[in-house]
């Protein structure tokens, strides 16, 4: 019965973070990061996990150097944004591993920029 009640919660939390970025697809950028080779119980595997998501958020705000203040601005303000907007999806999976209801083929997170 648990692992029925943890696997629907895992589908459940998948869908919330998969329908926003498809009912949004025209204006939402969006980009995988994986976990599955991370240890998320150590600071370094969260550590890691957390650096990927910033470099995701850079990649979909096109964060990189310009002599535009507002692009620049506006990157780095996207580039926030993203990064507090998969802050959830970081907690939970770390949670998820602490409980050990880790679901296989569940091990990644969605960082998305608008």
């Amino acid at each position: 019965m648990l692992k029925t009640i943890t696997a629907f919660a895992a589908v459940l939390a998948a869908s919330a973070l998969v329908l926003p970025t498809v009912s949004h697809a025209e204006t939402l950028t969006s980009k995988v990061v994986t976990y599955a080779d991370l240890d998320l119980l150590s600071p370094s595997g969260q550590k890691i996990l957390f650096r990927r998501i910033g470099n995701a958020a850079d990649a979909v705000c096109e964060v990189g150097y310009t002599r535009e203040f507002a692009r620049e601005f506006a990157a780095t303000q996207c580039r926030a944004v993203a990064v507090a907007s998969a802050q959830p999806a970081y907690e939970a999976a770390i949670d998820s591993y602490r409980r050990g209801t880790v679901t296989v083929g569940a091990a990644s997170l969605i960082v998305t920029a608008r």
